[in-house]
């Protein structure tokens, strides 16, 4: 047999011990990193309302410069990872699933799951919940609104939070169509496999971050292909961590990540989030242009660090869940159930909230530290009693 060529630093990680058995329990903490990351994604869009720091349907316009800095912050640091991860742990479970159900039932599944709320959503409710947010409806009859305004102005699908799940419905569909068009070649079994080293997993982020800011010369941040509501600037990463959720089901990488590696990443990811305001700040984010793309390093650098700390995150809190919260009480089992619910409602909910309290003056931090107590658990509240209405739980 010939030798294997070992590259330096790129050797592969020793394997954790002991790893259970994949599939023969439920992955508890990756439910617990769902509902991580929609109380998250519920949050950073708070935030934005109150801090000004993206764009949303309603903004309060009370921010002041300590509340755009630390709301610069913290979506920052919350755009750079959470949706990745959150494509990540989707991917996980797409090849069992698709290997269970079969092609049709699967894509009959993923219609039924994501493509029926993404349009309900996107031609019914959004439209109605829209219309009466102050001064959205332009002084038109709904109708008329709707008809001529609307899709204009907010795409065709995917509007708000819910081009999240029109990307991972496209994603599923064409991993489908991919196995039906290779469905001659064996099926290739799941196997345990070691996890890469850290020096192929600083490879990989450097090469999302490459691609990134390549991608960017062409689609800025914040440009969006409509009608359908992407971020091109963004895909390149949510490709990679779409990809690599799929090969991470069939090595068993969540399992077998060790926990020495997901310390040293860990720990990596707090670095990268401690260091954003003084790199922001001695790179001119006064003017923040350039680094939404073209040919600047300002856009180089700003790409490298949203790659890096994207994967050095995913890492760090799958082996923090794993170890910490790799299980669920009554009251977890209640979020975890919820969660899609909460995330697929929360923005009528948040921006009803807002603007239902904008007259009351208060500072924006404590406004939205104040909505945020309020918000999220009314999200997945809302959510749990939809889910108990009839036929409701096989979509939610």
């Amino acid at each position: 047999m010939a030798s294997e060529t070992v590259i330096p630093g790129l050797q592969q990680s020793p394997p954790a011990a002991p790893i259970p058995a994949k599939g023969s329990s439920r992955l508890l903490f990756v439910d617990n990193i769902r509902i991580f990351l929609t109380i998250l994604v519920i949050l950073h869009h708070l935030m934005i309302i109150y801090a000004g720091s993206g764009g949303w349907i309603f903004h309060e316009g009370r921010e002041d410069e300590i509340t755009n800095a630390l709301g610069s912050w913290f979506c920052n640091v919350n755009q750079a990872y959470f949706m990745g991860l959150f494509l990540l742990i989707s991917a996980y479970f797409v090849p069992g699933s698709y290997d269970r159900k079969g092609p049709v039932r699967f894509v009959v599944d993923r219609l039924v799951r994501l493509g029926i709320p993404l349009a309900v959503y996107s031609w019914i409710l959004r439209p109605l919940f829209i219309y009466i947010v102050p001064n959205r409806g332009e002084g038109l009859p709904f109708g008329g609104w709707y008809e001529t305004a609307y899709f204009r102005l907010y795409g065709l699908l995917g509007g708000g939070p819910l081009w999240f799940i029109e990307l991972l419905l496209l994603f599923s569909l064409v991993y489908a169509a991919a196995h039906l068009f290779t469905s001659w070649r064996p099926p290739r079994p799941a196997r345990e496999a070691r996890f890469p080293s850290s020096g192929w997993v600083a490879l990989f982020a450097l090469l999302v971050g490459l691609v990134t800011f390549l991608v960017r010369l062409g689609f800025h941040v914040n440009t969006r292909f409509e009608p359908l509501n992407f971020q091109l600037a963004n895909f390149s990463q949510y490709i990679a961590l779409f990809v690599a959720g799929l090969v991470a089901y069939r090595r068993n990488w969540l399992l077998s990540l060790p926990d020495r590696v997901g310390r040293v990443w860990l720990w990596i990811a707090v670095v990268l989030i401690l260091i954003f305001p003084p790199m922001a700040l001695l790179a001119g984010a006064e003017n923040d242009e350039p680094f939404l793309g073209g040919w600047y390093w300002q856009s180089m650098l700003y790409a490298q660090w949203e790659a890096l700390l994207c994967v050095s995150m995913c890492i760090g809190l799958i082996y923090l869940f794993r170890r910490r919260r790799d299980r669920q009480g009554p009251m977890a089992r209640v979020l975890s159930r919820a969660a899609y619910g909460a995330y697929l409602i929360h923005e009528p909910v948040i921006t009803a909230l807002a603007v239902v309290t904008a007259g009351v003056a208060l500072y924006p931090l404590l406004k939205f530290a104040l909505a945020a107590v309020a918000s999220v658990p009314l999200c997945f509240a809302l959510a749990a009693l939809i889910r108990k209405l009839p036929y409701f739980d096989r979509v939610l």
